[in-house]
């Protein structure tokens, strides 16, 4: 019995010790590495470049009241269309007191020039027609008195507007009232009733009463970097996506390139424009974020591998073409030529030939 149980004992130990050697072995095998391929395709590659920037109107104009004084009534508010001509606030005039004693004073002068002027008419008229004076001394009294009348009623129209800012006969004329340059719609209204508000003048820009924009023409307006700049130029297509419309794109073709660049964070760049085409039942704000796609360098029907299937070695380029798989891959080093590139793939000129496959990244065990 302990003959044939020693046995076992040594049995067993005899299949760990072999079933350690081969566990030992197959561990100390050197794995083969596997890596990715990819195949050399025909494609057509665009390299691109993104500005960025917001959506504005092309005319965008303050209105500016052409008098100061006080704002009595605000006819219209943001988002409401106007009309060239259409009123949107009136000013009450707040007169100054030298100017309303002087106006009124004008006022009390012509009316006393008035009445002697009439009275010299009524004396001459009697004298006129007594034939005991000539038609000449008749004609010049008649014309001092026309001149009196009319002096008298320049300075109550003037009375009329240091207190109102407007006479009766040129209602319509009224700087009082506020009105729309062009036709659009009011981006904003930043003024209320009872504000104060002055004109335009040499040392001061002047209150503004509201902004009006023609919504219908559009652009962008961006920034591109002067390393880029030089690849771009008036008139190719641009394709401009909004932050508030993530799920829409649109056409644009640029129309302008700042000849002067601005710095901006260190770096120089240059101001682009582009007009944008809208359809007619997409509405768009202004000064929505926008970015502007633009085409740098396009070549059509070219061959072209991944970015990362290449090695650099100095200024030379080189690629790994599979030269056999089994029982192992085997790979050629061989160089190219490359050309342009979209970021993902690269336009290969010369080295390597249609549907020929070159390494990639290593296969994760």
């Amino acid at each position: 019995m302990k003959k044939y149980f020693k046995i076992i004992i040594l049995v067993v130990i005899g299949l760990i010790f072999i079933g350690t050697f081969v566990f030992l072995f197959q561990k100390s095998k050197p794995k083969e590495t596997r890596y990715n391929v990819s195949k050399v395709e025909i494609d057509t590659l665009v390299q691109t470049t993104v500005a960025t920037g917001k959506i504005e109107p092309r005319d965008e104009v303050e209105i500016k009241p052409q008098i100061s004084g006080i704002i009595a009534e605000v006819y219209k508010e943001a988002g409401q269309t106007v009309k060239k001509g259409e009123i949107i606030a009136k000013v009450k005039v707040i007169p100054e007191l030298g100017q309303l004693n002087s106006a009124e004073s004008r006022v009390r002068l012509a009316e006393m020039n008035g009445r002697q002027a009439e009275t010299d008419l009524e004396r001459m008229e009697k004298l006129y027609k007594g034939k005991l004076v000539s038609s000449e001394e008749y004609e010049k009294t008649l014309l001092a008195a026309k001149q009196a009348r009319e002096e008298l009623q320049a300075a109550k129209d003037n009375l009329e507007i240091v207190k109102e800012g407007i006479t009766k006969n040129s209602a319509s004329f009224s700087s009082t009232l506020i009105r729309s340059t062009i036709d659009g719609l009011i981006l904003d209204v930043p003024i209320k009733v009872g504000n104060s508000v002055i004109m335009s003048n040499t040392f001061n820009d002047g209150t503004t009463i509201a902004t009006v924009a023609d919504m219908s023409d559009l652009i962008f307006r961006g920034n591109v970097d002067e390393t880029e700049v030089g690849r771009i130029h008036e008139g190719i297509p641009v394709k401009i996506t909004l932050g508030a419309l993530q799920n829409m794109q649109f056409d644009a073709v640029l129309e302008y390139i700042s000849p002067k660049s601005v710095e901006n964070n260190g770096a120089n760049q240059f101001e682009i424009k582009a007009a944008i085409k809208v359809p007619s039942d997409v509405t768009i704000r202004s000064g929505y974020s926008a970015n502007a796609e633009m085409e740098l360098q396009r070549a059509d029907n070219v061959l072209c591998v991944p970015e990362s299937a290449l090695e650099f070695n100095g200024d030379s380029t080189f690629v790994y073409v599979l030269t056999d798989s089994v029982p192992t891959q085997t790979f050629e080093r061989r160089p190219i030529t490359t050309g342009i590139s979209n970021g993902i793939k690269i336009e290969v000129k010369k080295g390597l030939k249609k549907d020929e496959l070159v390494r990639g990244l290593k296969q994760e065990d």
